[in-house]
């Protein structure tokens, strides 16, 4: 009786906690995570926090605290300042599309497109995902490379694909 009692306790325990996973939006799998914490900031700056827990579906290609060390120091904390608040929302909106695109789904479309896939993110800009040796990146407006180093983060209102470069709109 013990243990069919600990058996229980157990499944039960691992379908709460899966089930509580799964309950977490976008945001939350970024806040929970020490290498968003720049994008989090970002995302409180823009006030796109609420946007993004919002229903969906989502996609969003994530830079990391590496990626956004790329940018000059002095240029990303002006970003952050809210008279730039406009400008901010643009490039954080560029690193979204609408809909779930899992790692399959980029697959499945690069193979379809020969290659290469021109998505529209939230800014209402193109953004390229495209295969290029051996990898999957996304090409920028500017012509700048963003490798895809992470995928399918998931959450209940979308997916995370992590990149190792800030993808900047026109």
């Amino acid at each position: 009786m013990k243990n069919l009692v600990f058996i229980l306790t157990v499944v039960f325990a691992l379908s709460f906690t899966q089930s509580a996973i799964a309950q977490g939006t976008i945001v939350d799998a970024a806040s929970g995570n020490k290498d968003f914490s720049t994008l989090v900031t970002a995302l409180k700056a823009a006030d796109l926090v609420e946007a993004l827990q919002g229903d969906g579906p989502f996609t969003v290609f994530a830079p990391t605290n590496s990626a956004f060390a790329k940018i000059d120091a002095a240029t990303l904390n002006s970003l952050l300042e809210p008279a730039n608040k406009d400008a901010l929302s643009n490039i954080l909106t560029y690193h979204v599309v609408s809909g779930k695109l899992v790692a399959e789904d980029v697959v499945a479309a690069l193979k379809k497109g020969n290659g290469s896939v021109d998505l529209e993110a939230l800014n209402g800009q193109k953004i390229t995902v495209l295969s290029k040796d051996g990898k999957i990146w996304l090409k920028d407006a500017k012509g700048n490379y963003s490798e895809i180093i992470a995928t399918d983060v998931m959450g209940s209102n979308g997916v995370i694909h992590v990149i190792n470069s800030v993808v900047m709109p026109n």
